[in-house]
């Protein structure tokens, strides 16, 4: 990441109002979540209850945020049937809810008439955009920062369409 982009906890951490999340991968090569995964794979799973085991520094940022009165919703646009992997970010969604977080799931096959971003996005505060960029196997190879205007708009407006239709995470059984 350039030194000219601001990390996402400084970003979240100046954030007022809102932090809006699109996902729309089916796989993300998230180098501290394989072993993770493996073992979720091979039936270990989080006691919820043993805050200190699965707690980190994003879930603090998030309460954080949502203590001051920044809404932080995450929108997750998949496929189905879903990738083992979308199994699991379903089941650890849990933390992303405690930390408080808002989470909804939308089938791709409803995503057809909205006009999406290329890439993943994190937008702040109806104006700031986070641009993940992935290679096609799901490592993060990048990040940028835009304020550009129309650009924020089209996020927001994706967003939105996505959050509108999509199914709230307690509701949401991955097939």
């Amino acid at each position: 990441m350039p030194p000219s982009v601001p990390t996402f906890l400084d970003m979240l951490a100046n954030c007022n109002t809102s932090a809006l999340h699109l996902e729309m991968r089916d796989i993300y090569a998230v180098a501290d979540e394989a072993e993770d995964f493996e073992a979720w794979k091979r039936g270990h799973r989080t006691d919820w209850d043993d805050r200190d085991s699965w707690w980190h520094p994003y879930y603090q940022a998030v309460s954080e945020a949502v203590a001051r009165g920044v809404t932080v919703r995450r929108a997750r646009v998949i496929s189905e049937p879903v990738s083992d992997y979308i199994r699991y970010e379903h089941y650890i969604t849990e933390a992303n809810i405690r930390a408080g977080e808002q989470v909804r799931w939308l089938p791709r096959r409803q995503a057809t008439d909205i006009a999406l971003p290329g890439n993943d996005i994190w937008l702040f505060d109806g104006r700031r955009v986070r641009i993940y960029h992935f290679s096609g196997d799901g490592v993060l190879l990048d990040q940028e920062v835009s304020e550009d205007v129309d650009l924020a708009r089209l996020c927001d407006s994706a967003f939105t369409q996505v959050w509108d239709r999509a199914t709230p995470h307690s509701d949401y059984t991955p097939s």
